[in-house]
């Protein structure tokens, strides 16, 4: 019995990274014969969690059956808190997004920031279809370690931090829900998303640089999520960096600096309303970037020549095939960061090294919410969940 339970969940994390496979492709990753394959996908068609797609057509013998996780098989809702907004998914089995919804909010006080989610996961519920309300799984929730942190680098005003230090998001809202709650590093949870929705399923090793309010990521090795000893792998908005040539720059306390003061949201906005632009919002980042070019292109210049260390080191010590570039921005900031950055790392690599590799991400602001609403479906569906996140 456990032993098929283990091969069918192997199985399920098959699928969900591949997206679809046939029997043979399945018995060929996991070792297994293909009488063996077919007996699990018999069992998981009949629990309605995997089902046939189609057919793939164009090779020799008869064509194949593909098969794909069956969306109405279970349900997930994710959120994330973060310093500048709160953002809550419903995923199906599939892990596709089915209906999102964001509040953006400078650190609300604890308290009404759990009455939101609540109000929000209630909305959620909502929009699963009838016959599968039965099947919510978790809820799982992507928050910053240290939320309270960084008050000088990060304008968080006093009370905010100190409210947020003192508080247990996660405990607090296990307490009034009625299925399990998954708490996970935001950028840990960043990874995972890429991994399962994005370039992972081409991709077995790569780390997510991600720019929000801070700057982290998250670590990807051998098709796994690495967490580190304390949850705080690739935390790389404390990397050590030289100091800030903008004038909108805090001046670091000794020759250097850390990158999440040069290469982060917060880092743009400061430069943006030193110049009398009063911003709020992602609706007032976005028109300050697009009425400010120079402003912009300045922080972008500056946020470039940042990175360059950090990416060198992280290629040099982790030999990753990719590193992904993804933030709470516009895409073609993104994309204009990312070509800056190839120029650079070129013009930077040792001898006999090449540049790292680098992709634009492919989920944006929706990564963190969506890698938390994945960590449920793993709990009860990953055959490896304690050694993938570490789950607590």
């Amino acid at each position: 019995m456990v032993v098929r339970q283990f091969n069918e969940r192997v199985v399920l994390n098959e699928l969900r990274r591949l997206g679809e496979a046939s029997k043979a492709d399945l018995a060929r990753r996991l070792n297994i014969t293909q009488n063996a394959a077919g007996q699990i996908v018999r069992e998981l068609e009949r629990q309605q969690l995997i089902k046939t797609t189609g057919k793939r057509r164009g090779e020799r013998g008869q064509p194949a059956t593909i098969l794909c996780l069956d969306p109405q098989g279970a349900y997930s809702i994710g959120v994330q808190v973060g310093r500048r907004s709160l953002d809550c998914v419903l995923v199906d089995f599939a892990g596709k997004i089915l209906k999102a919804r964001r509040h953006e909010c400078a650190f609300p006080a604890p308290e009404e920031a759990l009455r939101l989610i609540g109000q929000e996961i209630a909305t959620l519920r909502r929009a699963i279809p009838l016959q599968g309300r039965r099947h919510l799984v978790g809820i799982g929730v992507a928050i910053p370690y240290n939320l309270g942190s960084w008050r000088r680098e990060l304008d968080i005003p006093a009370t905010a931090a100190a409210a947020w230090n003192d508080f247990n998001l996660v405990e607090e809202l296990s307490r009034v829900m009625d299925v399990p709650v998954f708490a996970e590093n935001d950028g840990n949870a960043i990874a995972v998303a890429e991994l399962f929705r994005g370039h992972g399923r081409e991709l077995d090793d790569f780390a997510v640089v991600y720019l929000d309010t801070a700057v982290g990521g998250g670590l990807v090795l051998a098709g796994n999520c690495r967490r580190g000893a304390t949850g705080n792998a690739a935390d790389f908005g404390l990397m050590l960096v030289p100091p800030s040539g903008l004038a909108t720059s805090p001046k670091p306390r000794d020759n250097c600096d850390i990158l999440l003061n040069r290469a982060s949201v917060a880092a743009l906005i400061r430069h943006l309303q030193h110049n009398r632009d009063d911003i709020r919002k992602n609706g007032d980042l976005e028109s300050a970037i697009r009425r400010f070019p120079r402003l912009t292109n300045e922080w972008l210049e500056d946020c470039a020549d940042a990175l360059v260390g950090p990416l060198l080191a992280i290629s040099s010590i982790l030999d990753v095939q990719a590193i992904i570039i993804d933030g709470n921005l516009p895409r073609d900031v993104i994309e204009a960061l990312t070509g800056r950055l190839q120029v650079l790392l070129q013009g930077a690599v040792p001898e006999a090294r090449r540049s790292p590799a680098l992709r634009v991400g492919t989920l944006g602001r929706d990564a963190a919410a969506l890698g938390a609403a994945i960590l449920p479906l793993h709990s009860i569906f990953d055959p490896d969940m304690e050694r993938r996140f570490g789950q607590r």
